[in-house]
């Protein structure tokens, strides 16, 4: 079963590493996170299987990272500095500030409908290049990286000597300044996007459109995002981007949040590389575009059929890492209960819980909004015992539930029971795990079997080329735990019969591999260990 809620996510990512609140330390800055140690593995993980299968696994594609700052014109030509706009309304009551088109005509915060008329607010963050504060030396930090690609056109082409159809990659940070960040890592201030623009000749896009569509789908659930959670829809025309003839987004269905885009795909026809050109009127542009009398080129492909200059149109899949990585973090997320914990114990676990939401509805020191998610998700855990148990944890954590003395009550009757009979596991894909083997001693003061972890651990580092972890800092039954719950696909324990002191001579130089999945263990000859283990990491 994947995860159930988004607190059930936000939660482990805190909890081992993989995300943690940016500028924690001062409070925060709304919309920023920081990928932490284990996040970072992931997050790189994903953009390099993205890469490998659109960039190595293909003939007709090209490299680029372009700059964050570009020239102020690009930003006109392209339409953001006049269209990139959301609608912003305040609150009259509270001073709360909104996006008009995610609130309904009430203010989340105080409920009120006495807000200000809309208008727009450019969501491009600006910023100052060189010594002097003017206007000619304002500069925007790139709201998306498919401009960088766009402007380099030419330069890929002379350089490439490539033929129509052929795209550019690129992943690179992004910045938007939102106006109301939320929902962890899927709205954010900071992000990185996996984007490619394919060139192909006018009159051939809809085919490609739609030959895109299915290899990224296909791509998704290669990283464990199966096709039947993704919903297509197909963008009505009212609501197309400025530069779309046709977009797909692949809309993911998120815990909590339901269907929501985790990639775009669209149709920009000659937009892009007419909007960016010189000379545009003899270009023969199907899309209206902004004259540009400042561009020293034109970005056009020479067609040696036709013997003609022609402006390639453009299909463009646009994936966002942080929501691509919360998605395949959402898929691989399993709470399983290893073995029925004592009936009794679950009734006291049952009886602190009950009490605990029945200080929440009492309590004046709650906002309404955090008091009824509180309500409503502990109540789901109530009704749902044992097999909810795990989740008391996530519950704890919500907004507002710190406020609560009897939390301290109900964490100490769970979190036992929890420990002894529920594990909680990433099944990641192996590519995509950020840890992707362990190896521990049995006893972590036995000097001969720690040397023999450490020698294992070292040589699978060096042979197989991924990140390869030591730890003796508990049990093994608890070292398995915390490699189940961040993802890692094998682990090796070093014991007694590998080093001959045991009580079967045969399994010397041999170790237990366990399967994170199955649990299962095998014992494995320790020369064998980088055959066996790239196998299985495929």
């Amino acid at each position: 079963m994947t995860a159930t809620s988004l607190d059930q996510i936000i939660s482990l990512c805190k909890r081992r590493g993989f995300v943690f609140p940016g500028s924690e330390i001062y409070g925060g800055l709304q919309g920023i996170y920081d990928y932490g140690p284990l996040g970072v593995e992931l997050k790189n993980n994903l953009i390099a299987e993205w890469w490998r299968a659109n960039v190595y696994e293909r003939d007709d594609m090209e490299g680029l990272d372009a700059a964050i700052l570009m020239n102020r014109l690009v930003w006109k030509y392209s339409g953001h500095e006049e269209t990139f706009n959301d609608p912003l309304v305040d609150c009259r009551v509270c001073k709360g500030r909104w996006r008009a088109d995610h609130i309904h005509g009430r203010c989340p915060n105080c409920g009120s409908t006495d807000l200000t008329e809309p208008r727009p607010f450019n969501m491009m963050f600006s910023t100052q290049v060189g010594p002097v504060a003017d206007s000619g030396a304002m500069a925007y930090l790139r709201p998306e990286t498919a401009q960088g690609i766009f402007v380099n056109f030419a330069n890929v082409l002379a350089t490439t000597s490539r033929k129509l159809p052929f795209g550019i990659a690129q992943v690179g940070k992004a910045f938007r300044n939102e106006i109301n960040p939320r929902n962890f890592l899927f709205r954010v201030r900071e992000f990185e996007q996996m984007e490619i623009e394919y060139f192909v000749m006018p009159g051939t896009d809809e085919a490609w459109h739609q030959q895109w569509l299915e290899d990224r789908l296909r791509w998704w659930e290669s990283v464990g995002v199966p096709r039947e959670r993704i919903t297509i829809y197909d963008v009505p025309p009212d609501e197309l981007a400025h530069y779309s003839k046709r977009t797909y987004d692949l809309m993911y269905e998120y815990p909590d949040l339901g269907a929501q885009e985790i990639e775009g795909i669209a149709n920009r026809t000659d937009y892009d590389l007419g909007s960016h050109s010189r000379d545009q009127a003899s270009l023969n542009l199907t899309a209206r575009v902004n004259p540009n009398s400042d561009s020293t080129t034109r970005l056009t492909y020479f067609d040696p059929e036709s013997r003609q200059h022609v402006v390639p149109y453009v299909i463009e899949p646009s994936a966002g890492v942080g929501r691509g990585a919360l998605a395949v973090l959402c898929e691989a997320y399993a709470e399983e209960m290893t073995r029925p914990p004592d009936g009794e114990k679950v009734r006291a676990v049952t009886e602190a819980l009950s009490a605990f939401l029945k200080s929440v509805g009492r309590s004046e020191k709650l906002a309404p909004e955090a008091r009824d998610a509180l309500l409503a998700y502990g109540e789901a855990i109530r009704t749902a015992l044992p097999e909810r148990l795990p989740e008391v944890e996530p519950l704890l954590a919500m907004p507002g539930a710190e406020t609560i003395e009897l939390g301290k009550k109900l964490r100490g009757q769970a979190q036992p029971l929890i420990d002894e009979h529920f594990r909680t596991v990433l099944r990641l894909r192996p590519r995509l795990a950020p840890v992707k083997v362990a190896v521990f001693p049995l006893k972590r003061n036995h000097e001969a079997m720690v040397e023999t972890a450490r020698r294992i651990r070292r040589r699978l580092q060096l042979e197989l080329g991924v990140r390869t972890v030591y730890d003796d800092t508990g049990a093994i039954g608890k070292l398995y735990r915390r490699q189940d719950e961040i993802g890692t696909p094998y682990c090796i324990t070093v014991d007694f019969d590998t080093l001959g002191e045991g009580r079967e001579p045969a399994l010397t130089d041999t170790v237990t591999v366990r399967d994170r999945d199955s649990m299962a263990q095998e014992r494995v000859p320790i020369a064998d260990l980088p055959l066996y283990l790239r196998e299985k990491l495929r």
